[in-house]
C-alpha cells in the first residue's frame, strides 16, 4: 500500500509539473501578448483620434480662418481706393502711366477674386469636411475601438477557457473552484461585454457648427456674390489652373483609396483562412495585430473617402463654372473707359492724396510673388513671425555644430551685442555661415532691416532673395527641430547633487508632473567639441527603447547650460549596489540581475553599439 501511494504521489507530482508547464507556455504566454497589444490598441486609437482632431483643426480653423482673413483684408483695403469713378482718370490728367495704373488695378481686382475664389473651395471643402468628420469618421473610429475590445475579450475568453481546463485537478475544493471558473468563463459574452460601458459612459452629443458664407465680406464688394465662383478676364486662366490641379490631386486620391480597399479585402480573407487554423481556442490571440491592422487601414479608407468627397466637390464647382463659360469671352471686371469719361473735375492736392493712397494699397500686391498665387499650396499654414525667437521652430538654440545631412536654416543671437548667424548646409555638404549685424535695433543682412530675427528670416525665406551677394546663400527647407525631445529649462526643476562628472554634475530632479528625473548639466566654459561629445549622448539615447537601457526624457538647450534629461535610476550605481547588498541578494536576483544586463547588452549590440 505505501508503495502504492509514494507511486500515485510520484505520478501526481508528475502531472502537476505537466500542468505548470503548459500553463506557462500556454495561456499565461498568450495573456502578456494580449496585455501588450491591448496596449497598442489603445495607443493606436489616440494617434488616429488625435491625426482626425488635427485634420478638422487643419480644414476649419487653420485653412479657411487664412482664406477669411485674406480674403476680408484685401477686400477692406486693397480696392477701396478704386470704388470712386475717378480713379483710372487720376493717372491720366497728371499725366502718369495709365497702362501702369490699369495693371496694378487689374492686380489688386485679380488678386480679390482669387482669394474669393480660393475661399469659396475652402468653405466647400470644409463643409464636406465637418459632415464626414461628425457623421461617418467619429462613429467608425468608435466602433473600430469597440470591436478590437470585443476581439480582445473574445481572445481571453479563450485564454481563460485553456486555463480553466490546465489548472482542473482532483480535489473536491479544486474541483469547486474550477466549476465557478469556468461558469464565469462561460458567461463572458464578448459583443454585449461593452453595452453598458457605453451607456455608462457616453459623451453628451456634439452639435455640428454650420459652416456658411460669411456675407459681410460682401458688404463693400456688390460684384461678388455668395458660394459663387468668379469668372472674368482676371480669373478665367486661373480657375483652369484650379481645376486641372483639383483633378490631379482626385485622381491621385481614388488610386490611393482603390488600392487601401484592395488591402482590406486581403487582409480579411488572410485573418478568416488563420482563424480556421487555430487549434486551441486562445491562439486567437496571435490574430490580434492582424486584426488591428485591419482597423486602422479601415479608418485610412475612411479618411481617403472623405477627401475623395471634398476633391469630388469642389471639381464639381469648377468645372460648372467652367463649363457655364465654354467658347464664351471673359467679361471684363474693371470698365476703365466709363471711369475716365464720369469725371469731371478733381483738386490738384485731392488727387496727389489719392493717387499716394493707390500706390501704397498695391504695393504689397505688386511685390508679392506670382508664383504664391498658382500654388497649389497656397492653403498651406505659414508659421507666424509674432512667435517670440524661441518658439519658433526652425530655431536650435545653442546647439554645437555637428555634421548634419540635411539643408538647415538656423538663427541665433546669443553672441556679443546681440549679433547672430545664418548657418546653411548645402545639400553636398557644404556649410555657410553668414554674420547677421544689428544697427538701430534692426536685423539685416544686406537689404532691409526688421525689428525681429523671426520677420528677417520669414522675409527672405517667402522672397527667396539671396542673403548676401557674396554668399549666394537662399533660405530654401528649414530643418524643424524634433519636439519630442525639446524641453525648456523651466520644465525642469533641479534638487540634490548625485555626483560629478567630465562635462559637468549630475542632479536628481523633477519635471512639471513630479515625475523624478536624473539631470546631466554641461559646463559653459567647456571646449565647442566637448559640448557636441557631450550632446552626442543624448542622439545615442533617444534612438534606443528598452526596459534595461536607461531612457532619455529630452534635452534643454534654450540656454546655458545645456540639460540632458533622463530616466533617474533609484538605486544608484550597479556596481556599488552590489557591493553593498551582497549578503542581502539571494541567488534568484542575481540570476535576474545577469539577465537582465545580457538582455540590455544583446540589445545595444543589435543597435551596432558597443557598450565599454
Amino acid at each position: 500500500s505505501w508503495l502504492l501511494v509514494v507511486q500515485q504521489t510520484e505520478q501526481l507530482s508528475k502531472i502537476m509539473k505537466t500542468h505548470a508547464e503548459d500553463l506557462n507556455s500556454g495561456p499565461l504566454h498568450r495573456l502578456t501578448m494580449m496585455i501588450k497589444d491591448k496596449q497598442q490598441v489603445k495607443k493606436s486609437f489616440v494617434g488616429v483620434h488625435q491625426q482626425i482632431e488635427a485634420e478638422m483643426y487643419k480644414v476649419f480653423y487653420s485653412a479657411l480662418q487664412t482664406c477669411h482673413k485674406s480674403s476680408r483684408c484685401v477686400s477692406s483695403t486693397d480696392l477701396y481706393t478704386f470704388k470712386s469713378p475717378c480713379a483710372f482718370l487720376v493717372c491720366f490728367l497728371l499725366g502718369k502711366e495709365t497702362e501702369k495704373a490699369k495693371d496694378r488695378c487689374e492686380k489688386a481686382t485679380m488678386k480679390l477674386h482669387m482669394l474669393h475664389n480660393q475661399y469659396v473651395l475652402a468653405l466647400k471643402g470644409a463643409q464636406l469636411h465637418q459632415h464626414q468628420y461628425y457623421d461617418t469618421t467619429l462613429p467608425l473610429l468608435l466602433d473600430s475601438l469597440q470591436k478590437m475590445q470585443e476581439e480582445m475579450i473574445k481572445a481571453l475568453k479563450g485564454i481563460l477557457d485553456e486555463y480553466s481546463e490546465i489548472t482542473s485537478l482532483v480535489t473536491e475544493e479544486i474541483v469547486n473552484v474550477h466549476r465557478e471558473i469556468q461558469t464565469s468563463v462561460e458567461q463572458i459574452d464578448p459583443n454585449s461585454e461593452y453595452n453598458d460601458f457605453i451607456d455608462t459612459h457616453r459623451s453628451s452629443e456634439v452639435i455640428e457648427q454650420e459652416i456658411e458664407f460669411d456675407t459681410s465680406l460682401l458688404e463693400e464688394n456688390e460684384n461678388l456674390q455668395a458660394n459663387e465662383i468668379m469668372w472674368n478676364n482676371l480669373t478665367a486662366e486661373s480657375l483652369q489652373v484650379m481645376l486641372k490641379t483639383v483633378i490631379e490631386e482626385l485622381m491621385q486620391t481614388q488610386q490611393t483609396l482603390l488600392s487601401k480597399e484592395e488591402l482590406v479585402l486581403e487582409l480579411e480573407k488572410k485573418i478568416e483562412e488563420s482563424s480556421k487554423t487555430c487549434e486551441k481556442k486562445s491562439d486567437i490571440v496571435l490574430l490580434l495585430s492582424q486584426k488591428q491592422a485591419l482597423e486602422e487601414l479601415k479608418q485610412t479608407v475612411q479618411q481617403l473617402r472623405c477627401s475623395e468627397a471634398k476633391f469630388a466637390a469642389q471639381k464639381e464647382l469648377l468645372e460648372k463654372k467652367v463649363q457655364e463659360n465654354d467658347g464664351k469671352e471673359p467679361p471684363p471686371v474693371v470698365n476703365y473707359e466709363e471711369d475716365a469719361r464720369s469725371v469731371t473735375s478733381m483738386d490738384k492736392k485731392d488727387k496727389v492724396s489719392r493717387f499716394d493712397t493707390i500706390r501704397h494699397s498695391i504695393a504689397g500686391i505688386i511685390r508679392t510673388p506670382k508664383s504664391m498665387l498658382g500654388s497649389s499650396s497656397f492653403f498651406d499654414v505659414i508659421s507666424t513671425t509674432e512667435k517670440p525667437l524661441a518658439e519658433q521652430d526652425w530655431y536650435h538654440a545653442v546647439f554645437p555644430n555637428s555634421n548634419k545631412k540635411f539643408q538647415e536654416v538656423n538663427a541665433s543671437r546669443n553672441t556679443i551685442n546681440l549679433q547672430g548667424t545664418v548657418k546653411g548646409i548645402q545639400p553636398w555638404g557644404l556649410e555657410r555661415k553668414v554674420c547677421m549685424p544689428v544697427v538701430e535695433n534692426q536685423y539685416r543682412f544686406e537689404g532691409t532691416g526688421f525689428p525681429t530675427i523671426p520677420q528677417l528670416i520669414e522675409h527672405h525665406y517667402t522672397t527667396k532673395q539671396v542673403i548676401t551677394k557674396k554668399s549666394g546663400v537662399v533660405l530654401l527647407n528649414p530643418v524643424i527641430k524634433d519636439k519630442k525631445w525639446v524641453l525648456n529649462h523651466e520644465d525642469v526643476t533641479l534638487g540634490e547633487l548625485l555626483g560629478k562628472g567630465n562635462f559637468g554634475e549630475v542632479y536628481k530632479g523633477t519635471l512639471k508632473d513630479k515625475t523624478p528625473v536624473a539631470v546631466k548639466t554641461c559646463k559653459e566654459d567647456l571646449p565647442q567639441e566637448l559640448k557636441i561629445k557631450f550632446l552626442s549622448e543624448a542622439r545615442i539615447l533617444k534612438q534606443y527603447d528598452h526596459p534595461n537601457i536607461v531612457k532619455l526624457i529630452g534635452v534643454c538647450t534654450q540656454r546655458q547650460p545645456i540639460y540632458i534629461v533622463m530616466e533617474l535610476v533609484p538605486g544608484g550605481d550597479f556596481l556599488s549596489f552590489l557591493r553593498k547588498k551582497k549578503d542581502e541578494l539571494k541567488t534568484k536576483q542575481l540570476v535576474k540581475f545577469s539577465l537582465d544586463a545580457a538582455s540590455g547588452m544583446a540589445y545595444l549590440e543589435s543597435k551596432n553599439c558597443i557598450h565599454r
